[in-house]
């Protein structure tokens, strides 16, 4: 097996050459790193990761705990976390919390008992265990699509606003898409319009219950709360609750749902009722999903930028590991309407087809 003093000979450099190459530790000369590069090629040299970590006190892992089996959603957030790991030369250890506090609070020790350099969690709906573990053992961490407050357990920093992050966060908008959406619905007709809201507790939650009322207020149409309904952010809660809107006495002529799995739900729970969309009943989803232009009607959503989310985690947590000490910020990537057909608009012209005369 070929030895880093073995590359060293190969390329004609030091053994310290070689290090500062593979380690990033020390500018070095263009040919020179190509020199080192292709004598790796050529011995087939693979370094010895646990063994530079002992010198370096980093492993270059990053630990990721999200719901990715229970929620389809975070897979695409995974897929991006995951390219731009490798990109940087990290790699990625993956638990699943299945959005339990308890268990967060396991899986997140677990990674770090694997000496992760640094980690990217979605909190669950009460992430106290998990924010005081963090912060007792100062593991650099990035909140991933659900935000954490200060209500959550987090105690200020040393001269910090009292509202100020106390760790990184990353996140599409919420409210003002959802509002989108409401907005939409109200413009073509609709006066009850039902919420089929995600699992009480977690940010965006709040932020989409928020912008549904955003929306009816800027619609001049008023907030019954009795039309928002909890789907607790999964499939068989989002049957439930659409049961519930659709038994009112007066039910929604049109309905929002609150993530992509909540939306499954309700079209089932439609389904079970032989209620047709949008011939009875408009429907508009946050969260676009791969097979939502397949439907009939194709689902008129919001569409997250969820790789472009788990890249920018990575991103922002290898940038905490470069810079501690710098202060904690949140960051929001804008989200895309997508209008297709579920929420009562016809099918577009095809592009050939428009501007053509009758």
């Amino acid at each position: 097996m070929a030895t880093m003093a073995d590359v060293a000979r190969s390329a004609g450099v030091s053994v310290a050459t070689v290090s500062h190459v593979l380690n990033d530790t020390r500018p070095v000369l263009p040919h020179t790193r190509q020199a080192v590069l292709d004598a790796i090629d050529l011995l087939g040299y693979t370094p010895n990761t646990l063994a530079r970590s002992l010198v370096t006190s980093r492993t270059r892992s990053i630990g990721l705990a999200v719901s990715a089996i229970s929620n389809p959603y975070f897979t695409e957030i995974l897929q991006g976390v995951e390219a731009a790991a490798l990109e940087q030369g990290y790699g990625l250890l993956i638990a699943d919390p299945h959005d339990d506090p308890v268990h967060e609070r396991k899986v997140v020790q677990l990674l770090h008992e694997r000496r992760v350099d640094g980690m990217i969690v979605a909190p669950s709906a009460d992430p106290r265990q998990l924010v005081a573990y963090l912060g007792r053992h100062q593991v650099p961490a990035v909140f991933l699509d659900r935000l954490v407050d200060t209500a959550d357990g987090e105690a200020p920093a040393d001269g910090a606003p009292a509202d100020a992050p106390r760790h990184d966060q990353v996140c599409a908008e919420s409210a003002e898409p959802t509002a989108r959406l409401v907005t939409h619905l109200a413009e073509l007709g609709h006066r009850r319009i039902g919420l089929v809201a995600g699992l009480p507790g977690l940010s965006t939650t709040r932020e989409r219950i928020a912008g549904y009322r955003l929306g009816l207020a800027g619609s001049g149409l008023p907030y019954e709360e009795r039309l928002v309904a909890h789907g607790d952010s999964e499939s068989a809660g989002a049957e439930r609750a659409t049961a519930e809107l659709l038994s009112l006495p007066a039910p929604p002529t049109a309905l929002v749902t609150a993530n992509n799995a909540m939306t499954i739900g309700a079209l089932r729970a439609l389904r079970d009722r032989g209620l047709s969309v949008p011939g009875d009943l408009a429907l508009c989803c946050f969260d676009d999903f791969a097979w939502a232009d397949l439907f009939s009607p194709r689902l008129t959503a919001v569409a997250q930028p969820s790789r472009e989310i788990g890249a920018e985690a990575v991103r922002v947590l290898l940038e905490r590991l470069a810079s501690p000490g710098r202060p904690a910020r949140t960051l929001r990537l804008p989200c895309t309407f997508v209008h297709r057909t579920s929420c009562g608009c016809p099918e577009p012209l095809p592009q050939s087809e428009k501007g053509t005369a009758p």
